[in-house]
């Protein structure tokens, strides 16, 4: 496809978009019958369609969320090759019910540190996954030359977007690397000092977490929900927020600007419930 849209999205983006493209056209158009939506034309496509696609990701929402997301991409290269005239899924709301991955809790961080000691390979993920903010695949391939400790700062570049940032090294990131050997380019080894993968961190911080007695829902990227709640309840700026975490959508960041926000007005409006009673009670 030479799209300027497709062209734009870095390989991961693009693998994953195919790879939920062929789930949907795999998908067959009615229960008991045949026919897949591979083998229907793009002009035959409903909007009842679209809806009876959503409803076989009902336990599924995040799942379902993505794919409506692949076929609208598809929906649009369609109009662009004028194989169709209007676009179905304008105007389709979809707003499924689910939460995302949740910020772990102080407690939950206290555990997994008290378990864990500065030098270990979990704490390592741990540091860099909360006080640089990123997903797996950047903890993954994190270099050393990636860090420059004069100037305190680390540059990555994301490789989901290609969004180049560079972050500050905090004094917390600092003290967990300091004594780790530099035994090869990447900062996060195994036990035969070989890097790992992507996946298998996922699997590793599951075992992990379950050896430091933390209970299920303490996974990986919570750790960046984990920034984001921390800054945000700081008081730093959605601004602030994007430029950290490297989202390039707004609403992602305004979410725990949003929570944050909640819950300090609701703290103040309380103490001033809690001011009124014991005056009246003076009085």
């Amino acid at each position: 496809m030479r799209a300027p849209e497709w062209i734009a999205l870095d390989e991961k983006t693009k693998n994953q978009d195919i790879m939920l493209a062929e789930r949907f056209l795999a998908m067959v158009v009615v229960e008991d019958a045949p026919d897949a939506w591979a083998d229907m034309l793009v002009e035959d496509l409903r909007r009842r369609h679209l809806k009876d696609v959503l409803a076989r990701f009902a336990d599924k929402p995040h799942a379902g969320k993505h794919t409506l997301k692949v076929i609208r991409k598809m929906i649009r290269a369609a109009l662009d090759e004028e194989w169709i005239e209007h676009n179905v899924s304008a105007d389709l709301t979809y707003r499924p019910a689910y939460k995302g991955w949740r910020a772990w809790t102080d407690e939950e961080r206290e555990k997994f540190e008290a378990r864990w000691p500065i030098g270990s390979a979990a704490r390592t993920c741990y540091v860099l996954a909360l006080w640089l903010g990123n997903r797996r695949s950047d903890i993954a391939r994190l270099r050393w030359d990636q860090f420059d400790f004069k100037k305190g700062v680390v540059t990555i570049e994301q490789e989901k977007g290609g969004k180049r940032l560079a972050l500050t090294i905090t004094p917390m990131l600092l003290d967990a690397l300091k004594p780790l050997p530099r035994a090869g380019e990447a900062v996060l080894l195994t036990m035969y000092g070989e890097p790992f993968s992507e996946k298998s961190l996922t699997g590793r911080m599951a075992d992990w977490t379950k050896s430091a007695g933390l209970p299920p829902g303490c996974v990986l990227h919570g750790l960046r929900k984990t920034l984001g709640k921390m800054m945000a309840e700081s008081g730093a700026s959605t601004r602030q927020l994007m430029e950290t975490l490297g989202h390039s959508d707004i609403k992602h960041a305004e979410l725990y600007s949003r929570d944050a926000a909640q819950a300090l007005l609701a703290k103040q409006a309380m103490e001033k419930v809690t001011r009124l009673v014991a005056k009246k009670r003076r009085g």
